[in-house]
């Protein structure tokens, strides 16, 4: 555990020299920087913004997952308005914790097919496939295999024995302990619509229906996250919190890298203090805060440098642009009355046995997590007809790099076998906008439903009048925007009919679900506003610091090995790296991130 990781005060760490600087303690910045300190003898500082979350029942309990977004722990973003859900601004919750979004998410513990890391290749970034990536997979991960018995009341299934999970790793991964009532429901009915259930979905293929791991640690059913990379106590890392990197400290150099990256000026307590880097500086804030840094660092676009009042230092056009997101659609529907829901844990006297059970034996309701998934092609949700229509009209996009438009659009052609969209199922409502009331005493399940290659494109940048890091960044996703966002939008609704119309429908889910409650029919005019209406994020956001490939600083902001383009000594490691979008959530991608670059870092060192 963290508990005892040495988290120093600002003077002491401004006055020592570090070798790697690591700006953001979240899932890929501890990653990195716990690698890099088990060298001897490199000193290793990260900066975090945010607190120590170690020992908070929020982050720990999986049964409180959610209870953390919106507080304390939360950067508290927002998008700006988008015209394509209707004029409204969407929270986007990101983890301002040690430990970063992974003390925050819903646990789920996955992967993308291979044809997605492999097209990171195809775009010229060697060492970016499937089988370069597996490695990495593993090296993070300790999994703990389910009990025989949960195979068959569960469908628990993985490849056995496997190739392809770790079992040493920093974060433990491992099947929930106990299983909502409802998901014995979930892969018979399926089937039942002809999607077979995917025995092995972690191998390089998530097609169809399964039972998700999660990054829980089975032996007392607490929640792993990027905080527990510190275990091992390094005396060679420290850790400062608390503390907001305003900009990277830039130096003149010669050479064709003009500028090298030598520490980070940030603010501590209201005070100013610089951290210095003998070897790198490595950006790892995720996907909004690293474009930011960069920005407010003099590196980006010089238009919007210009407007912020910010000097150019490296022009670099496409920091801040290429977002992308997974949207999500959280359908309700009413359910068998007799089925427990999350939201009895509200009650005082249900939530103090829930408590006192967990505490106990680790076991209960708190120890439940959404696990009933699927992930389907389009081909399967709609007719051949629309998917034909969809590809024909992805091939017609100009607002696509060269090199990106083809694999997005070869995503529709005839025999594509990757998971375009993602349900999971679960009892309870997980509308926000749905309230129904409660005096009707009646009990809902939620089928959520989320694009997992998405053609919109967005942006992040600094806005502008001399930002800080305080200021929040310009979030702007362009949901359902332009003739891109209009495939998302089809997509979706054509998602939608078969989530109300079918899998809804279809024994033995049929035998619990009484009807559908949010939205409230799926009459096409009606279902299309619908969607506009409740569509939300899905907290995975990528690309704003892409890497290039073979097209270099035309198509991204960093080359495959993570480093700045035209500026010596710094690398952004976090999701914002990854030139497209994966089907899968984030988390544990994300760690093979961190981990590949620590090998890297040590690679270009020579160390």
């Amino acid at each position: 555990m963290a508990t005892d990781i040495k988290i120093t005060e600002a003077e002491e760490f401004a006055a020592r020299k570090y070798d790697y600087i690591i700006v953001g303690g979240g899932t890929a910045g501890l990653t990195v920087a716990a690698r890099l300190a088990e060298n001897p003898a490199l000193t290793i500082g990260v900066l975090e913004a945010g607190g120590n979350g170690d020992g908070i029942d929020n982050i720990d309990i999986p049964g409180y997952s959610g209870r953390a977004l919106g507080g304390p722990l939360d950067w508290h973003f927002e998008t700006t308005p988008q015209p394509g859900l209707g004029g409204r601004k969407l929270p986007w919750n990101r983890g301002k914790v040690l430990g970063g979004s992974s003390a925050l998410n819903y646990m789920t513990w996955n992967r993308a097919s291979r044809e997605d890391y492999d097209t990171f290749e195809e775009l010229g970034n060697r060492g970016w496939g499937w089988d370069s990536l597996l490695p990495y997979f593993k090296k993070s991960e300790n999994f703990h295999p389910p009990p025989p018995a949960f195979k068959d009341l569960h469908q628990t299934t993985y490849n056995e024995p496997s190739e392809f999970l770790g079992e040493n790793g920093p974060i433990n991964v491992s099947y929930t302990r106990d299983f909502s009532p409802a998901h014995a429901y979930w892969h018979a009915t399926l089937n039942e619509l002809g999607i077979p259930s995917n025995l092995a979905h972690i191998s390089g293929n998530n097609v169809g229906v399964w039972t998700t791991i999660c990054a829980v640690n089975a032996k007392d059913s607490t929640r792993s996250y990027a905080a527990h990379y510190l275990s091992s106590k390094p005396t060679n890392l420290y850790v400062l919190t608390h503390a907001l990197a305003q900009q990277v400290i830039l130096e003149k150099s010669d050479g064709p890298e003009q500028w090298t990256a030598t520490g980070v000026r940030f603010t501590h307590g209201h005070r100013d203090f610089i951290a210095s880097a003998t070897r790198e500086v490595v950006l790892s804030g995720g996907s909004v805060n690293s474009p930011q840094l960069l920005e407010l660092s003099g590196i980006g676009n010089p238009k919007v440098l210009a407007a912020a009042g910010i000097p150019l230092k490296v022009d670099l056009p496409k920091v801040g642009e290429n977002l992308q997101e997974h949207i999500m659609l959280p359908f309700v529907f009413e359910v068998d009355p007799t089925l427990p829901q999350q939201e009895d844990l509200l009650r005082e006297e249900v939530a103090k046995m829930a408590y006192e059970q967990y505490k106990t034996d680790h076991s209960g309701p708190l120890s439940v997590l959404p696990c009933s998934m699927a992930y389907l092609p389009v081909s399967t949700l709609t007719s051949a007809e629309v998917v034909d229509d969809l590809f024909s009209k992805s091939k017609e996009l100009t607002c696509f790099h060269p090199d990106h438009a083809p694999i997005l659009s070869t995503r529709f052609e005839k025999g594509i076998n990757l998971g375009q969209v993602e349900y999971v199922f679960d009892l309870g409502n997980w509308n926000p906008s749905f309230t129904p009331d409660p005096s009707l005493g009646k009990r809902f399940c939620s089928i959520l439903q989320v694009l997992q290659y998405p053609f919109s494109r967005g942006s992040i940048h600094i806005p502008p009048n001399n930002p800080t890091a305080s200021d929040s960044p310009i979030i702007n996703p362009q949901y359902y925007s332009g003739p891109h966002g209009e495939i998302d939008l089809e997509i979706m609704y054509h998602g939608a009919k078969f989530a109300a119309e079918k899998i809804i429908k279809t024994k033995p889910m049929n035998e619990i679900v009484l009807g559908l409650a949010e939205p409230s029919g799926t009459d096409e005019k009606e279902l299309r506003e619908w969607i506009v209406r409740n569509t939300i994020t899905d907290w995975h956001p990528t690309g704003t610091c892409a890497m290039g490939g073979r097209a270099g600083k035309e198509a991204g902001v960093v080359d495959e090995r993570l480093r700045v383009y035209g500026v010596k000594g710094l690398r952004v490691v976090d999701a914002s790296v990854l030139p497209l979008h994966v089907s899968a959530h984030l988390q544990a991608t994300v760690y093979a991130v961190g981990e590949k670059a620590a090998e890297m870092i040590f690679e270009d060192a020579g160390v």
